[in-house]
């Protein structure tokens, strides 16, 4: 079994405890090589946390022959640009979410990759969290019959940095982020149900700024048909007076209700009574994925999460935040796998 040697571009906050570690924890994996612009950080990343090697540039990160594979922490502007040096290099590459800027640039990412016959994988890590896997097993088995319909909710009081801060976060400067803090978080949350419930076919948005804190949108509704023939609606509202986070599943025979960034029961309820499922996350919350991409490398077992999965995501949103320039209902230019 080769133990896969990772190299991070982009080794900020994201890394120090939700993935960084993971990498050096999986089995058959090993954290060998750090890189942040800033060199000083780098070097004391790397001292932090025990990475025998750090690096200011990405491209020289990326040619050091002991750097097997490419794990990207970088803002979304840059993705595009890092993923495609890394197949020209002939190396795995492992990106965070959102996938990139848009559907075109996730379509660029997945040709080099192809071109290369390198594989692509992306962070969306709740498809390897227990609390997710066990909403699929409840849905593949049929525990609340037919899915019938969905209905997403996310709502957040106006960050305490954004009113504070000298400068905006990059998560809502929508040149950095691809948008605001939808793109950042309902990504998470159309991901699952692409997860569960596969592919959406059709989607409509519309989109406001309300609070006028940022350029970025700061709510979004959408409504979507999954190839299934499910149907779904979502609000997400980034300026409400209160934090609320839920989806339900509605069934022929009961519901589902779980939350997608809460330590939150998953609660199926049927006629006859409630039944909860209660999951502690992981330390390092990404590393169960970062197991089953360690394991895809070394021809052991599929990664949930891959370029073909994210792209479809990233589709979802460009429909809903009307990126395509059009208000009419769009169907899903992918021919991919589920998952």
């Amino acid at each position: 079994m080769q133990t896969i040697r990772w190299g991070i571009i982009g080794c900020g906050n994201v890394t120090e405890v939700k993935s960084g570690p993971g990498f050096q924890k999986a089995n058959n994996s090993s954290l060998i090589a750090v890189m942040r612009r800033n060199g000083d950080l780098a070097r004391d990343y790397a001292h932090r946390h025990g990475v025998p090697k750090w690096y200011d540039t990405a491209e020289a990160l990326i040619h050091d022959p002991d750097v097997d594979a490419i794990y990207i922490a970088t803002p979304p502007a840059s993705h595009k640009e890092y993923t495609l040096l890394s197949a020209k290099a002939g190396k795995p590459v492992y990106v965070e979410k959102p996938m990139a800027l848009n559907t075109a640039e996730c379509q660029a990412m997945m040709e080099a990759c192809r071109a290369a016959n390198v594989p692509l994988f992306v962070a969306y890590y709740r498809r390897a969290l227990a609390r997710f896997l066990k909403v699929k097993e409840l849905i593949d088995t049929r525990a609340i019959g037919d899915v019938r319909y969905i209905t997403v909710t996310l709502c957040q009081p106006a960050a305490a940095d954004l009113l504070q801060a000298p400068t905006l976060p990059w998560r809502v400067i929508p040149e950095i982020a691809g948008g605001g803090l939808f793109v950042d978080l309902a990504s998470h949350m159309l991901d699952i149900l692409d997860f569960v419930l596969g592919p959406i076919r059709a989607v409509h948005g519309f989109t406001s700024n309300q609070a006028h804190l940022y350029a970025a949108e700061d709510i979004v509704t959408g409504t979507f048909v999954f190839e299934s023939g499910v149907h779904a609606v979502g609000t997400w509202c980034f300026t409400g007076y209160r934090r609320q986070d839920i989806t339900e599943i509605v069934g022929t025979e009961g519901h589902i209700s779980y939350s997608t960034f809460d330590a939150q029961p998953i609660i199926v309820t049927k006629p006859n009574g409630s039944e909860e499922f209660l999951f502690a996350d992981p330390a390092h919350i990404q590393q169960p994925l970062i197991q089953t991409v360690v394991d895809h490398l070394n021809g052991i077992g599929p990664c949930p999460s891959t370029g073909e999965s994210a792209a479809r995501t990233s589709w979802v949103m460009d429909q809903m935040l009307r990126r395509s320039g059009t208000n009419t209902i769009s169907k899903v230019p992918f021919d991919a796998p589920l998952g």
